[in-house]
């Protein structure tokens, strides 16, 4: 499938220093790992990523493991390479990685773990307490993904870790949250525990409003931004490896202009767009 790299530009004008922190990127000669989800079709390398990011404006980048690689981090090292400096990366690790592999990541790029509790992912939220403790003495940010439908049961492990984390993908709450719910209301006290954070990314994977708006989820993002604006960072989720055919494909400006609803001061899109993210991933 042919993804769109150009096209109207977003209404939004992104700040200098800009960070998309969601993202995967895949470079030839890296395969699938045996038994893992397959690798997405088409140009999904750095140079197509870069036409992206001229077309919206973003300049830097955090580079997500991908669920076809499951614990392998070779490709994530070298698509971390070959971006140079703008760049940093987010691994999957497991309780049994060696110390010197962490350090070799860390030499990489890498400033992030990743936990992901959902089909398809390598690490789930059973090795949370000891992937979160390597992350942190590391100094790195874990990235925690799971179906938000059950932050109320996983709340306490949340509470638990050490350092900064990351709750995905909007929480992907996909049996629904609205402002004012319990869902919510875990959501809040966890970020006002100080080192918990939001990723506002790939909004249309938890949706049950849908398109253009998605405006569940973008209820739940105002009332997140409102709160506590310097607790959320910002992704595109590119190559969007969901959409399989054009007519599912999103507009990568339209989502980037989600962000004017979600963030309407630039006050709190610097936070957003620079300040935390620069701060979570070490740039």
């Amino acid at each position: 499938m042919e993804r769109p790299l150009s096209g109207r530009p977003p209404r939004l004008t992104l700040p200098p220093g800009a960070i998309d922190t969601q993202m995967h990127c895949y470079l030839p000669g890296f395969p699938a790992a045996p038994g893992a989800i397959p690798l997405p079709e088409g140009d999904v390398g750095p140079e197509a990523y870069r036409k992206l990011m001229a077309w919206l404006g973003i300049s830097r980048v955090v580079v997500v493991q991908g669920n076809a690689h499951g614990a392998d981090n070779a490709n994530l090292c070298a698509v971390l390479e070959a971006f140079g400096e703008i760049a940093r990366g987010v691994a999957v690790i497991t309780p049994e990685t060696p110390d010197a592999e962490l350090e070799r990541l860390h030499e990489a790029g890498i400033r992030g773990a990743r936990i992901m509790d959902l089909p398809g992912g390598a690490v789930g939220l059973s090795a949370l307490p000891e992937v979160a403790a390597r992350a942190h003495a590391m100094g790195w940010t874990l990235n925690v993904q799971f179906d938000g439908s059950d932050i109320e049961a996983h709340e306490p492990a949340l509470a638990a870790i050490p350092g900064r984390y990351v709750i995905d993908h909007h929480g992907k709450f996909f049996s629904g949250a609205a402002p004012g719910d319990a869902r919510t209301a875990a959501l809040l006290r966890l970020l006002d525990r100080g080192n918990a954070h939001l990723k506002l990314a790939g909004c249309y994977e938890s949706s049950r409003a849908g398109a253009p708006d998605y405006a569940d989820v973008s209820a739940v993002a105002r009332l997140v931004v409102a709160h506590a604006p310097e607790r959320a960072i910002w992704g595109t989720n590119w190559p969007h490896n969901l959409a399989k055919t054009p007519e599912t494909y999103p507009d990568d400006a339209a989502l980037t202009d989600l962000l004017l609803d979600w963030a309407p001061s630039e006050t709190a899109r610097q936070a957003i767009l620079v300040d935390t993210p620069a701060a979570l991933y070490g740039f």
